[in-house]
């Protein structure tokens, strides 16, 4: 850990409130003596992302409208203009980038202690965590810095530094290669790394790596790299389609007699059975994201969460804040006074990084591709039977029929992998994963302003990748074109 400050100065993690003199502070023995599997634990607490990336990423798809009024903060409105963020603080792509490299920086620690160790049998978990939680950070990194993934264009395409080993130097140099280089490394660490994860020495095992999270992450990967069937694979090792309705979020049954603060305690709690990895943010995202001047309004509620291909209506409650605040009861903000005395303090959003609902998607939109029609139908039936209000088997089925007629398609894979990311799109509205589809599938995003001025970003822009920090420059990596 003594190197973490390093990692600090390589990405300059901006001063925030909350922050306070972190390069001052003398390592704790506990970081610089890791001569025990548990003290390696501890530290890969830290190995995942204590950042927010949702608040410029949803910002940035066609979840949000402008308002006109509401808060007006530059993670917010840069991200809707489609312009780089001029900030750097909380829940900023440059505040993301810091926070992605210190976690790479715990985790190379982990695997170094690892190494060291006399009996590295004993720290085989711990390794293996490491492993996961190195390639889940580099993996968001190189889909928010760099273009998505594709088996042709991406042997060019300029990646971001996948980093192995601790620093030894103030402002090491890097090469950011390409982005089949960081896949190929991504793989390589997950690979070695699922194997050894257990679940029986985590006392809350949803804060780290589990089983079920890994191959979750493993799934999504598979899924972003479009060998389908890994995906599968995976996501029926993560959460099985027979097991699937004990796992999914119960929005139509308990969940709709909770008031929106229990809804969201509940939401991002580990005893919620479709949280698979939950992550600690240093995040205003949760106190605002229903407030946000560009977000979601009346008319992209309905547009989002009105009717669907089953026929029916979707059960998510929606709540505002004003007549043109609109939100689910999701993710809120927890405040921690700096002193039990004092009126300042830290503000941090609890995040889902991995749910059983996305290991759903990512299987049902894997099938489609491969041709397995009615193993798509059996988890979008599944799933539509938890959301969709005084749902009937029979009247809100979906088939393949129905999504034909209701996207205007004829066909059938493509009515099916409409049904699943207008599903998906439902599901993790103000979440930031939308952003990440319509990368993916190259789609053309348009935002009209409050004056009615319309904003297209096509899908060549180069505007899609977000801009490296500028500091970067000093590592030597090149800025993404703009």
């Amino acid at each position: 850990m003594q190197r973490k400050a390093l990692y600090i100065l390589l990405a300059i993690l901006p001063s925030v409130t909350g922050c306070k003199k972190y390069l001052d502070q003398q390592p704790d023995s506990t970081w610089t003596q890791l001569d025990t599997p548990e003290k390696v634990s501890q530290l890969l607490g830290t190995a995942y992302p204590q950042a927010n990336y949702m608040a410029f990423t949803e910002a940035s798809s066609d979840n949000v409208a402008d308002k006109g009024t509401g808060v007006d903060l530059r993670t917010n409105r840069d991200p809707f203009y489609f312009e780089d963020v001029q900030n750097v603080n909380q829940d900023s792509p440059e505040y993301y980038w810091a926070a992605a490299y210190t976690a790479i920086a715990a985790a190379n620690n982990a695997l170094l202690a690892c190494e060291k160790a006399t009996d590295t049998a004993a720290y085989s978990r711990q390794k293996g965590e490491a492993l996961v939680a190195r390639a889940y950070a580099h993996f968001m990194l190189v889909n928010i810095f760099s273009k998505t993934y594709d088996s042709v264009t991406s042997k060019t395409d300029m990646g971001i530094p996948y980093v192995t080993e601790p620093e030894d130097v103030v402002f090491k140099q890097y090469d950011r290669k390409t982005v089949s280089y960081v896949y190929d490394q991504i793989e390589k660490d997950l690979l070695a790394g699922l194997p050894l994860i257990r679940d029986d020495k985590y006392k809350v095992p949803k804060y780290h790596f589990n089983q079920k999270a890994a191959y979750a992450f493993a799934a999504r990967f598979y899924l972003y790299k479009r060998d389908y069937k890994k995906v599968v694979t995976y996501a029926d090792l993560s959460v099985p389609s027979s097991d699937a309705l004990t796992y999914l979020r119960p929005w139509n049954t308990s969940y709709m007699y909770k008031t929106p603060l229990e809804l969201f305690n509940v939401y991002s709690n580990s005893s919620e059975n479709a949280n698979l990895l939950l992550v600690e943010t240093n995040s205003m995202y949760g106190r605002y994201l229903g407030q946000y001047r560009f977000g979601m309004n009346f008319p992209m509620y309905r547009n989002i969460l009105g009717s669907n291909a089953t026929g029916g209506e979707w059960c998510y409650p929606a709540y505002t804040y004003s007549t043109a605040d609109y939100f689910v009861p999701k993710l809120s903000e927890y405040f921690v006074k700096e002193s039990v005395n004092a009126t300042i303090g830290f503000i941090y959003t609890m995040v889902p990084l991995f749910t059983a609902e996305e290991v759903l998607f990512n299987r049902a939109e894997a099938n489609a591709y491969l041709g397995n029609t009615a193993a798509v139908l059996d988890d979008l039936n599944k799933y539509a039977s938890t959301r969709i209000t005084n749902y009937d088997a029979t009247d809100h089925a979906v088939t393949v029929a129905k999504s034909k007629t209701y996207y205007g398609v004829s066909d059938n894979r493509d009515a099916l992998l409409a049904t699943v990311l207008d599903f998906k799109r439902g599901e993790f509205v103000q979440e930031g994963m939308r952003w990440f589809d319509l990368m993916r599938y190259k789609a053309a995003i348009t935002h009209v302003t409050s004056q009615g001025e319309t904003l297209i970003l096509g899908s060549d822009d180069p505007r899609r990748v977000f801009q490296l920090p500028v500091t970067a420059k000093t590592s030597g990596l090149p800025m993404n074109p703009r």
